[in-house]
């Protein structure tokens, strides 16, 4: 697979991204790379796969599968979490595929910025690590929500341990921070399998009024479909809630050894296991739980399902031990919003020019970005907000910020994708020389997301506005959307005063610092006022497809998979395949 340089070579793109150093492996790849300064790529792919599921298994699952069901019942949940788990997964190949050509430190919004536009991406990578630090305060929430089980007088203290936790295991390197989700998140997908087993005992009669439920928290009053289309709406945005941090996988793709080899696995195989962990386990909830439960979600409180079902096989013990495990899981998600948050802010300052102060550039010895961790959980002192207007209220809110802007995430990765296969396909590079590729989403897949989450943006807010219009729902449902356009506008309108700057001093620095690759073409849209003044769409038919992509290592594996390989073929080869099955 060729990846040398055309005969005629690109110069670089508008905005170039450059996102800081990232060492690769040396002679031995299972060895980080010390160097000054940099990201290091210190992710194995054991540790890569479980960070994903740690990023999709967690509150949302735990938590938010009870204010689901209260909102828009039985049914309404199923429904609602198959269809964002299909857009998800869609997405999720989309993403490898850049991902695995481009395995860049920082983020998703970098594509955003190369393929599509540098002032969308710039929006983009500020909503996603406002989205990321929001999420580790709405996790220390739902651990206040979690404590409430065992009726504990102060549980905001716990959250303040828990921020510090997560900000001292964050601050050591990279590996600290995956060995931390492996195990955590294996924890999780055992519970997981738990709760299916104990679910189906529990419909079919093993539980503490020997009565077999069947389907007859569906026939309740006011199910399987509660709050007619309003409610069935508003789960949506509470399934991406849920869904959300899939896309992390731009992320840690700057840090995963042999990326081009790596990616693929997680692609092919995670997501297909949290689509299972999540179809089978909402209509577990759906059949065991009524969706009037008392306390099940409301202003002050919300309750697991999960250990709801558990009560009802009546073992308080197991009960409480769900309630510890949930606890787990809230500390696995915040684990997870707070490392990807800081990536993206690391990501923001490297830019050329960078999009965040030079101060969140700046990493340990051991590659860590300590400003930027700083600064992502300071934003996490929300949480302390709940004693003031209702945890569960509190919780709600951010859950639907959060989701809308997994969304924009979305939505911003089929835009991405898009362009990047527009682009490849127009320069006459062969698809071939991707080194992943989602054959059965050409062409439609880009246009399938941008379509079908641009449409849930827009319809899910319904509930706000009728029957009665709401304006604090409202706002948590539709904010983010004014502040992408203006952030926009603002980078444009910054881009635009320098350039101008430039040029009134010397005409041959705008050349350098607009780095086009044709002279006249960018002449021509800049004498264009229209063009110049409202956006800047990067030309797909220069853009530098060449630039970043990754160069397999010249040992071709690593240690860890040739123990891997050498494992398999041995004597105890049927072993070793169940143990890599389950792991």
């Amino acid at each position: 697979m060729s990846t040398s340089s055309p005969t005629k070579p690109f110069e670089p793109q508008p905005l170039a991204i450059n996102y800081g150093t990232v060492q690769q492996s040396s002679q031995t790849p299972d060895t980080i790379t010390r160097a000054p300064g940099g990201l290091k790529r210190g992710l194995s792919a054991r540790q890569v796969q479980m960070i994903a599921i740690a990023g999709t298994i967690g509150t949302g699952l735990f938590l938010g599968t009870g204010r689901s069901l209260a909102q828009g019942g039985p049914a309404s949940m199923l429904i609602c979490y198959s269809l964002i788990g299909f857009i998800v997964y869609i997405t999720l190949l989309l993403l490898g595929e850049m991902a695995t050509q481009y395995p860049v430190a920082g983020s998703f919004n970098a594509y955003s910025t190369r393929f599509f536009s540098p002032a969308y991406g710039f929006a983009l990578a500020w909503n996603y690590w406002f989205n990321d630090a929001v999420s580790v305060a709405s996790d220390l929430t739902a651990a206040q929500l979690v404590l409430q089980f065992w009726s504990v007088k102060h549980p905001w203290i716990v959250s303040i341990v828990f921020w510090i936790f997560l900000v001292s295991v964050n601050a050591l390197q990279v590996r600290g921070y995956g060995e931390l989700e492996y195990w955590l998140s294996s924890l999780k997908v055992v519970t997981v399998v738990a709760f299916i087993v104990t679910g189906l005992l529990v419909d079919v009669g093993v539980n503490s009024e020997h009565r077999y439920i069947g389907f007859d928290n569906w026939r309740i009053p006011g199910a399987p479909f509660v709050g007619g289309f309003g409610g069935f709406a508003r789960v949506f945005v509470t399934a991406s809630f849920a869904f959300g941090g899939t896309e992390s996988l731009g992320i840690t793709a700057g840090e995963t050894k042999n990326p081009s080899r790596n990616m693929p696995r997680v692609v092919n195989l995670v997501f297909w296991r949290i689509m299972i962990f999540y179809i089978l386990t909402v209509f577990m909830i759906g059949l065991n739980v009524p969706w009037d439960y008392p306390n099940l979600s409301n202003r002050s409180t919300t309750t697991s399902p999960f250990t709801i079902v558990f009560v009802a096989a009546g073992s308080s013990a197991a009960a409480s031990f769900m309630n510890t495990v949930i606890l787990t899981s809230v500390l696995s998600a915040g684990n997870h919003a707070l490392f990807a948050g800081t990536r993206v802010l690391y990501g923001l300052s490297v830019t050329d020019p960078p999009q965040a102060p030079k101060i969140f550039c700046w990493t340990s010895s051991a590659g860590t970005p300590i400003p930027a961790l700083l600064m992502t959980s300071s934003v996490s002192a929300l949480c302390f907000l709940s004693s003031f207007i209702g945890s569960g209220e509190l919780w709600g809110w951010l859950q639907n910020i959060v989701g809308v802007s997994n969304q924009i995430a979305w939505l911003s990765i089929g835009l991405s994708s898009w362009r990047f296969r527009k682009a490849w396909i127009k320069q006459g590079r062969s698809i071939q020389e991707l080194k992943f590729r989602a054959s059965w989403t050409w062409p439609w897949g880009p246009y399938f997301v941008v379509i079908s989450v641009a449409f849930l943006i827009l319809v899910q807010g319904w509930s706000s506005i009728f029957p009665e219009f709401s304006a604090v729902d409202f706002i948590s449902f539709y904010i983010e959307l004014p502040i992408m356009l203006v952030m926009s506008g603002a980078w444009i309108a910054f881009r635009s005063r320098r350039q101008q700057t430039a040029s009134a001093i010397d005409p041959d620095a705008v050349d350098d610092e607009n780095q086009s690759p044709d002279r006249e073409t960018r002449m021509r849209i800049a004498n264009h006022p229209l063009l110049s003044r409202f956006h800047d769409l990067v030309d797909i038919s220069s853009v530098d497809l060449y630039k970043d992509e990754y160069v397999e290592p010249g040992d071709g594996g690593s240690m860890s998979e040739d123990l891997m390989r050498k494992r398999l073929d041995g004597r105890w080869g049927v072993l070793w395949k169940i143990f890599y099955l389950l792991v």
